[in-house]
């Protein structure tokens, strides 16, 4: 069992520390091939880092070529074997074993995700595991009924699934990949990002619990080039990505002629509009809620607030305020609103953008509350009187960055709204639900709210367009990319 004391804050005698108990941290994680675990070939190892303390938490293995290629062949062999002859009520059975599990560990991996990434642990066990076993749960009930999700349409699997995740929600993000695929029949090779891999790793401990045959889904760790490595093998029938929109595109131009499908969900820029006849409190803690408990760390954060010209001036100072009341500290702590930020890279760029912000002539607002020595940090912030063309309204910051800016007419709020390459979500507040209706048809974003912000759903379908991606994830529509439809 390891030590925690050393990644947590054990001198604060009024912190409300989650219990780490439950959790073995090993030193050393090798690959996943196959139903067990592997050293890398090339004997590579990374560190992983807690973001809140600095300090290393385990080392991971770096997949090389050829132990991508062994993660491809064992799933290649799991789909053609045991899993591509297993019928569809079998398959839900171990999705619902699997959804069961999660639950019982659900504190667990909530508190693998907080060391990890530097999350809050109330997001980590509020949020993100019962989203995560809630998405095993529902696509285990489609496993056997996948007929009636396409109606008078043949459908049949595809094939080995090449899944690659982002850093700000590793076990949902691995969640929203893997459980559609094996719904549906295929089976799975898995990269999480490099800052953010145990929680995933842990994850195979389940799969091996609930029963599923060795192949059906292995875990390949590492940087960019596994990441490439696996995107571009040969014996891959489809690709999964959330990233960049840099990298998306990348990956959209390398797989252009190739026999396999792909989904992408990229980047996000959400405006949310507060009118003057919105309930002003609730509007303000929708804000708050939407970029600053998530420190921004969600592609679909509230990151741009437009804000009619007559409540501009209180909600501004509202949402000062309630910024001064959050609380910044150690992720474990169950009294903690921000965490830290996932990795230094990460918040270099966030401090590059906020003063290029600066520069370009937004006045900057942060809480000012202290800062833990260690670790990598950063006050909630807002900078105002910002301009269309200024990059930190075009750009996504992720970190708990609002920009602010006033609008007189609805017309301008959605020009304002559509006016960046992205189009993944957005809000609206108001007291009218006709306006509701009539703004969010106008916003040319994949995910609307109204009067409320990041509710998320199994049932719904996610995803965008513009540069925001391909595709979609959740619901009905998100099980037509894993299988091949026919007449």
């Amino acid at each position: 069992m390891s030590d925690f004391s050393k990644f947590t804050d054990s001198n604060n005698d009024e912190a409300a520390l989650e219990n780490t108990s439950l959790v073995d941290l090993r030193e050393r994680y090798d690959l996943y091939i196959d139903g067990g675990w592997l050293a890398p070939e090339e004997g590579e190892y990374m560190d992983t880092i807690n973001p809140a303390t600095g300090k290393k938490l385990a080392e991971v293995a770096v997949a090389s070529v050829g132990d991508v290629d062994l993660a491809v062949q064992a799933a290649r062999s799991a789909y053609e074997g045991e899993w591509g002859y297993m019928s569809g009520l079998e398959r839900g059975k171990l999705l619902f074993r699997l959804a069961r599990l999660i639950q019982e560990r659900s504190r667990e991996f909530a508190v693998l995700e907080t060391l990890d990434g530097g999350k809050p642990i109330r997001e980590s066990r509020d949020i993100d595991l019962p989203l995560v076993a809630s998405h095993f749960f529902y696509h285990a009930g489609w496993a056997d009924k996948l007929e009636f999700a396409f109606p008078g349409r043949s459908v049949r699997s595809l094939g080995v699934c090449a899944q690659v995740i982002p850093w700000n929600f590793p076990l949902l993000m691995a969640a929203w990949k893997i459980a559609p695929a094996l719904a549906c029949g295929n089976t799975v090779v898995l990269k999480p990002a490099e800052t953010t891999s145990l929680s995933v790793l842990r994850l195979m401990d389940l799969f091996e619990e609930a029963g599923f045959p060795p192949g059906v889904v292995n875990i390949v760790t590492g940087a960019e080039e596994t990441g490439k490595s696996l995107l571009n093998h040969p014996d891959v029938d489809k690709v999964a990505f959330t990233g960049s929109t840099e990298v998306g595109k990348e990956i959209q131009r390398q797989l252009a002629g190739t026999h396999k499908r792909f989904t992408l969900e990229l980047g996000g820029k959400a405006a949310q509009i507060v009118f003057e006849d919105a309930a002003i409190d609730q509007a303000v803690e929708g804000v708050i809620n939407g970029i600053f408990f998530n420190q921004g760390h969600v592609c679909c954060a509230g990151s741009r607030l437009l804000v009619q010209e007559g409540v501009y001036q209180e909600v501004v100072d509202k949402l000062k305020e309630r910024m001064n009341q959050l609380v910044i500290g150690d992720p474990l702590d169950k009294n903690t609103d921000i965490g830290a930020i996932h990795s230094s890279q990460q918040l270099a760029r966030i401090s590059e953008l906020v003063a290029c912000g600066e520069a370009e002539g937004c006045e900057l607002w942060d809480s000012g509350q202290e800062l833990p020595k260690e670790g990598s940090w950063y006050r909630p912030t807002l900078l105002l009187d910002c301009a269309q063309s200024h990059r930190v309204v075009q750009e996504e910051i992720f970190g708990p960055v609002l920009t602010v800016q006033s609008f007189r007419t609805p017309q301008e709020a959605i020009d304002k709204a559509n006016n960046t390459p992205y189009g993944l979500s957005g809000g609206v507040w108001t007291d009218k639900g006709a306006k509701s209706f009539s703004i969010t048809s106008e916003i040319r974003a994949g995910v609307l709210w109204a009067n409320t912000f990041n509710k998320l759903d199994p049932c719904s379908p996610f995803g965008g367009y513009k540069e925001s991606g391909i595709g979609r994830e959740g619901g009905v529509h998100g099980l037509a990319p894993y299988v091949e439809i026919g007449f």
